[in-house]
């Protein structure tokens, strides 16, 4: 049996109240990572996270004690992982921090799980844990649309159809303004220093920024050339296991699947994977 101490990250990389906006993104930037424990400065205790989407859901607010989620969830380190991915299953989160003797001593993700999933012979396909509506975007659409789109439906990704409806690629919102992510003045806006440019985390952050301050798009910018094109796949009745390794192998948290007439049929995300830990 695995326990959340056996596959944890610790110590965990944290932002500090009170703190800014920048404090944080600055934070996230440095390290590559999309989201923070928060604790106090006088006694290291944990108050909060808060993610790259917490930031431009409040981009016009700069104390991070007012951007945070205070609502959090917890693990102890002596849970199963099995109780660690119901939780994860249960609120669609990715961020789970651990706690020991009351103090934060780590911190899991869904692609901390992955490993698990993959090394267990689980007889569970891919089209049975799909929990998420697959929202799809055509490949000469506006790029402004994709925005707008996975701000709404609040998905990170999205498949590529062509007019014929098959699938050509797919876009996720760190594909977004490949051409503008060292520009100095969006840097400069979100606090983020020249030290960090030679740093791909920007990309984590970056993405966001335009719809956050309205900057607007021009429209000749069209998904198809944004998109990654011929995307991985997986069939529908993949085990499992076998698409935890994929995802792990090449940082995915997402994947088309697609259906015996090799048409589009959903998308599989990193918690839907490591939700069939809870149906064993």
């Amino acid at each position: 049996m695995k326990y959340v101490s056996d596959i944890m990250n610790t110590p965990p990389i944290v932002v500090v109240v009170p703190g800014s906006r920048n404090d944080a993104i600055n934070k996230m930037v440095k390290h590559g990572v999309t989201g923070l424990p928060v604790v106090r400065s006088t006694d290291g205790m944990l108050v909060g996270i808060v993610s790259r989407r917490d930031v431009f859901k409040r981009f016009d607010e700069d104390q991070l004690s007012l951007i945070m989620k205070k609502d959090i969830k917890t693990i102890q380190q002596d849970a199963t992982v099995e109780e660690a991915a119901e939780i994860f299953t249960k609120y669609r989160i990715h961020r789970l921090p651990v706690l020991g003797n009351g103090k934060l001593v780590g911190i899991v993700t869904p692609t901390d799980l992955l490993d698990v999933v993959s090394k267990q012979k689980l007889n569970i396909t891919a089209e049975e844990v799909i929990n998420t509506t697959c929202v799809t975007a055509h490949e000469d659409s506006p790029l402004s649309y994709v925005v707008h789109a996975m701000r709404i439906s609040d998905v990170p990704a999205m498949p590529v159809l062509n007019a014929g409806g098959k699938l050509t690629g797919i876009i996720t919102d760190r594909d977004l303004f490949v051409d503008q992510v060292k520009d100095p003045k969006a840097l400069n806006e979100l606090g983020i220093t020249d030290a960090y440019e030679s740093l791909a985390g920007y990309r984590n952050v970056l993405p966001l920024f335009y719809t956050a301050t309205d900057r607007s798009i021009p429209q000749d910018y069209h998904v198809k050339d944004y998109m990654i094109r011929n995307p991985m796949t997986v069939f529908k009745k993949t085990a499992v296991s076998e698409v935890a390794k994929l995802m792990k192998a090449n940082d995915f948290g997402q994947i088309p699947v697609r259906d015996s007439k090799d048409d589009l049929a959903g998308m599989i995300y990193d918690i839907d994977v490591i939700s069939a830990l809870c149906k064993k």
